[in-house]
């Protein structure tokens, strides 16, 4: 007996609170470099140089930690932690697991193309971003596919796991963005993803997505491992 997927609601829009919104900031120093791995802050030298108070970074940076971006150090501060290339094997190991079992869920959902239709807009803005060459509205549409096929799978708990490493997953794809070939077949696999969504065949879904993941990672392996990048 198939078990009852939960289909999920739109999502809310919320005004942000000081601590996401430091959140956000320091996410954001970490994933252009400015915050280098490895390097060491204090809590006052980060709320200074967010123009906030360090209410919100404190809680802000307890947030990071749990998401694998930096370490609190009892009295000596906040230690920007580094990612490995085995760390990213390692990562893209469980993203690969949690994300095709999502695609098997969606699949197995029911959903019509008017439900999916946030899955085809991201596609599309892909392509169009593509014929852009504007790879930074590529990778948005790209990372709102991905958030988008594990909201469908009606699992919190999957989105809950895939949310703790993603800022990881995150930080290694907008290093290497630049670096790598323009991607055309990531577009296609994301297409053939849809459609096999919307037909509910949950095995091909999986295959498809599975194939992809194991292409990227591959791919960013070799990125880092050729530019001399062990450590970003």
């Amino acid at each position: 007996m198939q078990d009852t997927i939960k289909k999920p609601t739109a999502r809310q829009q919320k005004q942000p609170s000081a601590t996401q919104l430091a959140a956000d900031k320091i996410r954001q120093l970490i994933f252009t470099g400015e915050l280098v791995a490895d390097s060491n802050h204090l809590e006052t030298e980060l709320a200074e140089r967010l123009g906030m108070s360090r209410t919100p970074v404190r809680e802000a940076t307890l947030t990071l930690q749990a998401h694998g971006l930096l370490e609190i150090q009892p009295r000596k501060g906040i230690r920007i932690k580094a990612i490995t290339v085995q760390d990213v094997v390692d990562l893209y190991e469980v993203l690969t697991e949690m994300e095709c079992l999502a695609a098997k869920r969606a699949a197995n959902a029911g959903y019509n193309k008017s439900d999916l239709k946030p899955l085809l807009d991201a596609v599309n803005v892909m392509e169009q971003s593509l014929n852009d060459e504007d790879l930074e509205s590529w990778a948005q549409a790209d990372e709102l596919f991905h958030l988008e096929l594990v909201r469908f799978s009606g699992n919190q708990y999957i989105e809950g796991l895939v949310k703790n490493i993603n800022d990881q997953v995150r930080r290694v794809r907008s290093i290497t963005l630049n670096m790598r070939p323009l991607p055309t077949k990531s577009n296609k696999d994301h297409r053939k993803l849809y459609q096999a969504i919307v037909k509910g065949d949950a095995d091909k879904a999986q295959h498809i997505h599975r194939q992809h993941r194991k292409d990227t990672a591959a791919l960013l392996t070799s990125i880092l491992n050729k530019s001399g990048l062990n450590r970003v």
